[in-house]
């Protein structure tokens, strides 16, 4: 979930200060080396992944659309995904929230489409942060153990399991029906006579009553179809600040209207409530942060969550996404992450921040493990994959995090971004092939792939709420790429087309040698500006750079350019030269992704040299002997 880049920076200024945001020496983060090997987490859309209903009827309900189920990971797909080169699975849209359907039977109240948005509803709007969506389970009374079950079948292949937790907001009719013995739902306690308390869990209009706000663009709560609680009617008294930060009863259209904003005893006018994290705790670990909030009174709300991560940790899951973590306070996140950590050493938690000032912040004082590298590197390639960016910028982006590289999780495609061949985008799929390989070969952290990113995927879908280049999570839907690679739950790629295997083929054989080399969770250096300065025909639609470990040294080149070949003499500068201690000679090499090209590497005079003839779109990844 995302606001607009202005309104991140302003609400996160106000709850943030940040540390010193100076840069190290470009040499591999503490704690990365050859004793650990790279992550590939494959976030899937749990509901869509095994739907293989094609109907797609815009505002189609369950019955008319179809959805997928935690048991269509079955040991099958489950293998499909890991043999991809996965090592994580981000199971998107697993708690509880508000949707459209009738669970009446066991216990589940109705949701009002008043405060809806779509008719499958936002995985963000989380109603019951203690079981999980009804839709996703076969039996929806024995949904939770169905999960357990999925939770045990994941690890059996050898994969983690992420889930998200949003700690920022949750669903205006939260209800959190299948609480612990003990444990109160958000609000329960709360004195709605004021706008705020300490201890709230809610912010509040007293005296004023939230009204829905007023449809823009044509909208209508599901398409217009009839619905009995569909009238404009939804109660709340008093109104409560909508999930965004507005602090209007009747929240805009494009708020975050179906949401309510959580307190986290940050006062209204931006003042603090609780105690701050001395700024020597950037530099200390998870175990002195839990030492240091221990035996402090903090809010109501922290604990809420806190208790939240530790009841999945318990019930086996590895590790959370953090949806839009720069909008609580980074002394929350020392809280619950050494809360986690103290729990679980290797749990893997990853963060939604998108303001770079704020990045250290959140790493270090916050103790996050990995946060999105979005409007850095992300925004860098999709220009370049656009044909208006050089790749001179990937190195300005690569050097300016050389401190925190290890951090910013790489990826080209989430829920939130737009299909790589969606016309809006890129329109090709195979347009992202330079750009895949250097994401995911450039650093030392974790790589992300989003669902049907490795068929081709486009999200041209009219689902309803969502709207065609993102594959709605809104609707119920079904995906066509990804459904024709499933082939009827077979996950064997049957039915895709040539195209769509081949890509599926790239991304197998680039994301199995990444979780299996040791270079690149060693160190980094550009050959890029070398190459510029002194290779004639190279220019700013090639990238090069070079990786290595005591063990393995590479050396990686892409293409981005989709109509021209280049024929270059790849060079290997004296600086690298040097380092690698390389002497005078021929050096045969070996290609790691196709193996089609194995050229030698020949040392004159402290310079490398690789003659090449690289095609549209093409890399290689060289590996020396």
């Amino acid at each position: 979930m995302k606001l607009s880049r202005v309104v991140l920076v302003l609400l996160s200024l106000i709850m943030v200060s940040c540390v010193d945001n100076k840069k190290n020496t470009q040499e591999p983060f503490p704690n990365t080396s050859n004793r650990m090997k790279k992550k590939v987490v494959y976030q899937v859309f749990t509901r869509l992944f095994g739907n293989t209903n094609t109907t797609n009827k815009p505002w189609g309900t369950l019955e008319e659309n179809g959805v997928g189920k935690f048991a269509d990971f079955d040991a099958t797909a489950l293998k499909a995904i890991k043999d991809l080169g996965v090592t994580h699975i981000w199971y998107t849209g697993v708690p509880h929230h508000a949707l459209i359907n009738d669970y009446t039977a066991i216990g589940i109240s109705n949701d009002d489409p008043d405060v809806v948005k779509g008719r499958a509803g936002s995985p963000y709007a989380v109603k019951d942060y203690y079981n999980v969506n009804p839709d996703l389970a076969v039996n929806p009374a024995n949904r939770l153990q169905e999960f357990e079950a999925l939770i045990e079948r994941t690890h059996k292949e050898g994969l983690k399991v992420v889930i998200d937790i949003v700690p920022n907001h949750v669903a205006r009719k939260y209800e959190g029906l299948t609480n612990p013995e003990g444990i109160d739902s958000f609000g329960a306690k709360d004195d709605t006579s004021v706008a705020y308390a300490r201890d709230n869990n809610f912010y509040y209009l007293p005296g004023e009553a939230f009204k829905v706000p007023e449809w823009k663009n044509n909208y209508v709560p599901l398409g217009g179809s009839q619905n009995k609680n569909s009238d404009g009617g939804f109660v709340e008294v008093p109104a409560k600040w909508t999930g965004n930060g507005s602090r209007l009863a009747q929240p805009d259209f494009n708020d975050w209207y179906e949401t309510v904003k959580v307190n986290y005893s940050i006062k209204p006018d931006g003042t603090r409530d609780f105690d701050s994290l001395p700024d020597a705790y950037a530099n200390m670990d998870y175990k002195a942060h839990f030492t240091f909030w221990e035996n402090k009174d903090v809010p109501d709300s922290w604990v809420k969550f806190k208790d939240i991560a530790l009841y999945w940790l318990e019930k086996g899951v590895d590790g959370f996404r953090f949806d839009m973590a720069e909008m609580v306070p980074v002394e929350f996140w020392s809280y619950m992450n050494s809360s986690i950590k103290m729990k679980k050493p290797d749990a893997f938690l990853l963060a939604e921040v998108y303001n770079p000032s704020l990045y250290r912040e959140y790493l270090f004082k916050g103790k996050m493990d990995y946060l999105y590298d979005k409007v850095e590197l992300y925004d860098s390639l999709k220009h370049i994959m656009k044909g208006y960016g050089w790749t001179d910028h990937i190195h300005t982006v690569q050097s300016g995090m050389a401190d925190i590289e290890h951090h910013m999780l790489r990826f080209l495609e989430n829920h939130d971004e737009q299909r790589i061949a969606s016309p809006e985008f890129a329109g090709d799929a195979n347009l992202a092939k330079p750009a895949m390989v250097v994401s995911a070969t450039l650093s030392t952290a974790p790589t992300m792939i989003y669902f049907g990113q490795e068929v081709g995927e486009d999200g041209s879908e009219d689902a309803g709420f969502g709207s065609p280049s993102r594959t709605s999570i809104f609707d119920y839907i079904g995906v066509p790429a990804h459904q024709r690679w499933m082939n009827n739950k077979k996950f064997d790629g049957g039915l895709s087309t040539d195209n769509e295997k081949q890509l599926r083929d790239f991304y197998s054989r680039l994301l199995n040698f990444t979780i299996n080399s040791d270079a690149l969770m060693g160190q980094y250096q550009e050959i890029h500006y070398y190459n510029k300065e002194h290779t004639p025909s190279y220019d700013h639609r090639i990238y090069s750079f070079v990786r290595w470990s005591a063990t393995e040294k590479l050396i990686i080149v892409s293409n981005f350019d989709a109509e021209k070949s280049y024929d270059i003499n790849l060079k290997l500068s004296p600086d690298v030269v040097e380092k690698w201690a390389l002497k005078n000679g021929e050096i045969p090499l070996k290609e790691q992704l196709y193996g089609q090209f194995n050229p030698s590497l020949k040392i004159e005079n402290r310079v490398g040299y690789i003659p090449l003839q690289i095609a549209p779109l093409q890399s290689f990844i060289f590996k020396l002997p």
